[in-house]
């Protein structure tokens, strides 16, 4: 008896635990499905918050760059500026080959009052040596459109890249007869240390220029210590660092002269160019330093004159606040790279080149992210013996102006500038300039 009642407990037991190891089996599967279930989740929380996250830092990041209030300086801008409106709004196309291509420039209004030596023009580069009436007006003609482009790789590790810029100071200055006209195009093929170059800009030996919104249809001081003139040509560049607050860019090539005397044009001529310049920095402190020279020879009436020039450029920022610039010249017959266009004479019926020293400088004070003072002068400086009465002996401007940043793409400007050219047997003409400027940078 007792032991068929322990049997029965014994199938009872086993029963028992049959059942309780089938709950627990069941019990097992129902938290493994919850697990899945839970870790899905998870997976989809996190993949929301990444979005979430991208997203908040799209929005601050859009927020940040129409917010910032760090000011640009207008004129390296104004010729080329690629800098600067890359951090604003801009409107980009794609080309037919897929390579993105950025619309750039700047809408820029300028009103203006001229002294009676204006020859009526918006912004003389020199006084007129017969007086006229005061002249007063706007224009948008010194409004400039570019573009942007950077192309494919290139073997080597380099890349393609250009830019194009056009604005409206063709034609004779009126309402309805502003030309488009092309001011500055290039074409860089660049690698870590060189970039060979292909294009229309200013001469090699003069790639500064002092900064204003009263005279951007040509360089402000030309005809004043600039070298300015937008010509085709072809330049190489290599750079040498030494070590991370110093280094060395050479660059050399062939520049197309201006060969036009006096309403007289003629072919033009290839120019040899070379510039070396020497820089170092430490912090908020950099230096910049820059001989160059330029060597060509023009055919004028039969004959071959040389133009021979040395340049030497600069930029000095002893504090972050402060910048000092410019560039000093020396040589013969400097109206091929945009100098006066009087560089050859001819007396006794010889063809002579005019030789000239020249140059100009600028004070740049930024006050605050905002606000900018600009004081700069320049002058070009004509040897008398080689000019004929009624010539100009000395040509020199002095300006100073006020830029305001009321966005980072909104700049307003009040500029006097007056202008004082020296005729050879005659009187030193005057002709003050008074501008006020609003330019919308895109």
């Amino acid at each position: 008896m007792a032991v068929k009642y322990a049997a029965f407990l014994l199938a009872i037991s086993s029963l028992c635990a049959a059942q309780e190891m089938k709950e627990v089996l069941e019990r097992l599967t129902r938290l493994e499905e919850q697990n899945r279930q839970l870790l899905q989740e998870v997976r989809e929380l996190k993949q929301e918050m990444s979005r979430q996250e991208m997203s908040r830092q799209q929005i601050s990041a859009q927020a940040a760059a129409s917010s910032s209030e760090a000011p640009v300086p207008p004129g390296e801008k104004l010729a080329v500026q690629e800098q600067r409106v890359a951090d604003l709004d801009q409107s980009k196309v794609g080309a037919e080959q897929r390579f993105p291509i950025a619309l750039t420039g700047t809408v820029l209004f300028n009103a203006f009052l001229n002294g009676r030596n204006s020859s009526g023009q918006l912004k003389p580069v020199v006084a007129s040596a017969t007086a006229g009436a005061a002249g007063a007006g706007a224009s948008l003609r010194q409004t400039v459109l570019g573009f942007n482009f950077n192309g494919p790789d290139l073997p080597g590790g380099g890349k393609a890249s250009g830019t194009l810029f056009f604005d409206f100071f063709g034609g004779n200055g009126t309402s309805l007869n502003q030309l488009m006209r092309l001011r500055v195009a290039t074409l860089d093929l660049a690698w870590k240390n060189t970039t060979v170059s292909f294009g229309q800009d200013k001469p090699i030996i003069a790639p500064r220029e002092p900064d204003s919104l009263a005279q951007v249809g040509v360089s402000p001081l030309t005809g004043a210590g600039n070298l300015w003139l937008w010509s085709p040509q072809f330049r190489v560049e290599q750079r040498v660092a030494f070590g991370d607050n110093a280094g060395l860019r050479a660059q050399g090539g062939v520049y197309q002269t201006n060969e036009s005397y006096e309403g007289s044009p003629a072919s033009p001529r290839p120019g040899i160019e070379g510039r070396f310049e020497f820089w170092a920095q430490s912090a908020d402190r950099r230096i910049e330093i820059a001989p160059g020279f330029h060597t060509s020879e023009s055919h004028f009436d039969g004959q071959s004159v040389p133009s021979r020039i040395f340049s030497l450029d600069w930029l000095i920022r002893p504090l972050s606040r402060i910048d000092f610039t410019g560039q000093f010249f020396s040589g013969e017959n400097t109206g091929v790279v945009g100098g006066l266009r009087q560089g050859i004479t001819v007396l006794d019926y010889q063809a002579r080149p005019v030789h000239a020293k020249g140059g100009w400088a600028q004070l740049a004070i930024h006050i605050t992210p905002r606000m900018t003072f600009h004081f700069y002068g320049g002058q070009e400086d004509d040897r008398n013996v080689d000019l004929s009465l009624g010539s100009i002996a000395k040509n020199q401007e002095y300006a100073g102006n006020i830029m305001y940043h009321l966005a980072p793409n909104v700049v307003t400007s009040f500029e006097f500038s007056q202008v004082r050219t020296t005729y050879l047997g005659g009187n030193t003409a005057i002709n003050p300039h008074y501008d006020l400027a609003l330019a919308y940078l895109f």
